[in-house]
């Protein structure tokens, strides 16, 4: 019968194994100089090759921007000599002379365009202005106020020539004042009997009266109006034709 009784546990074996270190080879001196300045001009062509790239990205960049706003590629300058040409003349100069040479490079006239008018403004319009059957008595430029009794104020109408005009059929006499430019109507009334021209206070060559019936706005309203002339000479003429005008409405307006 065998011993089966475990032993003690026995030490375990070392083998001893032979390492091999690898030893570097030393260099001489002069083979690693050469290959440090190897690595210099390695390293100085890669920076070269980076900052040549990073600068053509930063142009393609600047380039489409501006090419973004209507604008192109940035035109480099051309050389004086491109420029000047010969000392004959100038680049337009040479340019011109290329033209004569070569009329048929020129591009053709256009030719004339005529474009008939849709309307033909040939008539000219008659604009009425219903003094046609009157006859002029007194024109005079002056400036015509108007009393606005709201603010207890003058205002202003316009200026423009104040003119006495006749009726040829049933010989009134009308006072009609338009303004300069728009010649819109600020004044149109009859010079009728009731009426009394007044001197303005402090001037000698303004007239203050009360029209009952002015149409100057379209319906009959009235007034109380003012007019200064240049001076008194005008003023006083005024007040001639006025007067005059008031007497031969007098009868005319007793009669109707």
């Amino acid at each position: 019968m065998s011993d089966t009784t475990p032993s003690a546990s026995s030490e375990p074996k070392v083998e001893s194994q032979e390492t091999e270190v690898a030893t570097p080879e030393v260099k001489a001196e002069g083979e690693t100089k050469e290959e440090s300045a190897t690595l210099t001009e390695q390293a100085t062509s890669a920076t070269t090759a980076a900052a040549s790239t990073v600068t053509s990205a930063a142009t393609g960049v600047a380039d489409n921007v501006f090419s973004m706003f209507g604008g192109g590629a940035k035109k480099e300058k051309k050389d004086d000599d491109e420029d000047r040409g010969d000392n004959s003349g100038s680049a337009k100069a040479q340019k011109a002379a290329a033209a004569e040479e070569n009329p048929e490079d020129e591009a053709p006239e256009s030719e004339d365009v005529h474009f008939e008018p849709v309307i033909r403004l040939t008539e000219k319009v008659e604009v009425k202005t219903n003094e046609e059957l009157e006859e002029q008595l007194f024109k005079m430029r002056a400036k015509l106020f108007k009393f606005d009794k709201s603010n207890n104020e003058w205002k202003e109408r316009g200026t423009g020539d104040v003119r006495l005009l006749k009726h040829k059929d049933n010989q009134k006499t009308r006072l009609v004042m338009r303004r300069d430019r728009t010649l819109k109507v600020c004044a149109n009334h009859y010079i009728v009997p009731e009426m009394k021209l007044s001197p303005n206070v402090g001037s000698d060559r303004s007239w203050v009266w009360n029209a009952a019936a002015d149409v100057s706005e379209g319906e009959p309203e009235a007034q109380t109006l003012a007019i200064r002339f240049a001076n008194s000479e005008n003023a006083n003429l005024f007040k001639e034709a006025f007067m005059k005008a008031q007497q031969d409405n007098e009868t005319l307006f007793k009669a109707a």
